[in-house]
C-alpha cells in the first residue's frame, strides 16, 4: 500500500481517558498532523466527521469511550511522509519483542526510543510498524500507549470486539499496571499512595508538560520499593488513573524523580547514573493484569527489564 492509498482509509478512533473533555476540533488538530485547521472546521461541518455515527460541532466534548469517525484526508505534506519498510531493523525486531499474541491480542515488549505511533515530527510509530509487519490483519488499534522513552507491556487489539472489551476495563479500573522505575534517594516507606491532580500545559517554547495543579485532572499512583541502593531506590508503581506521564510527574512530585527522565529528573541524579551506563528514561512497564476479551481469563503478561537497565542494578550497591 502506498502513502496515498493509506490516507484515504476511514479511521475509528476509541477515546481514552486521556481525551475525554477534549474538544473534537483539537483532538483533530493533533491526530491529523499537518492538515489545516481551516480543514478540520470544514470537513466537521460537512459531517465528514462524527461522534458515534451522528454529526457535531466543533465544540463538542469528547466522551470516554466515543467512537470518532475521522474520514480521509489528503494532504500533499503528508503524502510526502515514507511509511515503514518491513525491512527496516528497527521495525523488524518489534517481532521478536512479542512476548503474547493469540487471534484477539499482540502483547508487546515495546523498546525505549520509538513512538507507539506517528505524529509531532515522527513519521511511524509502534503501530504503522505492526500494520506493515501484518500485512493480511484488516484492524489492528492501541489499547493504551506508553511514552516514547518508556519500555514495556504494550498491548494491541486485533479485533475490534477485543478493543472495546480492554477499553471497558480501563474505564473500570478492572487493569492493572505495574511499572518499575529507579528514582533518586531514599523512597519513604510509608510513600504508598500518591494522589495529585495533573494538568498538561504548553510552555513558551512550545514544549508541553504536565504539572501538579488544583486545576488539573485526578490522578492515583500506588507505589511499593522493590529494592533501596545507595543514593536510589527502585519502585513498583501502579497507576490507577492513566494520565500523560502520570509517574514520572508523581515521582518527582514525591522527591524522587525517575532516572534520565529528560522532563522532570534532576541533573546531578542523571549525571551520576550515565557514568554508569544509563542513556534512557529508567521507567519500565514491566507487568499487566486483565481478562482476557474472549475467554474472560484473568491474565498476566510480564515484559523482563531491558539488558543495559539489568545491567545497571548490577552496578548499584544495595542497602
Amino acid at each position: 500500500m502506498n502513502t496515498e492509498q493509506a490516507q484515504q482509509q476511514v479511521q475509528l478512533l476509541t477515546i481514552d481517558d486521556d481525551h475525554a473533555g477534549q474538544r473534537i476540533d483539537n483532538f483533530l488538530l493533533t491526530t491529523l498532523k499537518g492538515v489545516p485547521k481551516s480543514m478540520i472546521y470544514r470537513i466537521v461541518r460537512k459531517g465528514e466527521v462524527r461522534v458515534n455515527k451522528k454529526r457535531i460541532k466543533p465544540e463538542y466534548k469528547l466522551q470516554m469511550d466515543d467512537i470518532v469517525r475521522v474520514p480521509p484526508v489528503r494532504v500533499a505534506e503528508r503524502d510526502e511522509r515514507k511509511a515503514p519498510s518491513a525491512g527496516l531493523h528497527r521495525v523488524s525486531q518489534l517481532k521478536d519483542r512479542i512476548v503474547y499474541e493469540d487471534k484477539f491480542l499482540i502483547v508487546l515488549n515495546k523498546p525505549a526510543g520509538i513512538a507507539v505511533h506517528g505524529g509531532s515530527g515522527v513519521d511511524y510509530g509502534v503501530i504503522e510498524a505492526l500494520r506493515v509487519l501484518y500485512p493480511e490483519q484488516k484492524f489492528l488499534e492501541l489499547v493504551h500507549r506508553l511514552d516514547k522513552d518508556t519500555s514495556g507491556v504494550l498491548l494491541i487489539a486485533k479485533k475490534r470486539s477485543a478493543l472495546k472489551h480492554m477499553h471497558d476495563q480501563l474505564r473500570f479500573k478492572k487493569m492493572q499496571k505495574d511499572y518499575q522505575a529507579l528514582v533518586r534517594g531514599a523512597w519513604q516507606s510509608h510513600e504508598k499512595v500518591i494522589k495529585a491532580p495533573l494538568l498538561k500545559i504548553t510552555l513558551k517554547s512550545g514544549e508541553r508538560i504536565v504539572r501538579v495543579n488544583k486545576e488539573g485532572k485526578p490522578s492515583e499512583t500506588r507505589f511499593k520499593i522493590l529494592q533501596r541502593y545507595d543514593g536510589c531506590t527502585l519502585v513498583q508503581a501502579s497507576p490507577v488513573t492513566g494520565r500523560t506521564h502520570q509517574i514520572r510527574v508523581h515521582c518527582q512530585y514525591a522527591g524522587h524523580p525517575i532516572a534520565c527522565d529528560d522532563k522532570y529528573s534532576e541533573q546531578k541524579f542523571d549525571d551520576s547514573m550515565r557514568v554508569l551506563g544509563l542513556n534512557r528514561l529508567f521507567l519500565h512497564a514491566a507487568q499487566l493484569k486483565f481478562i482476557h476479551p474472549d475467554t474472560d481469563e484473568y491474565m498476566t503478561v510480564q515484559a523482563p527489564l531491558d539488558e543495559n537497565l539489568q545491567q545497571l542494578l548490577t552496578k548499584l550497591k544495595r542497602v
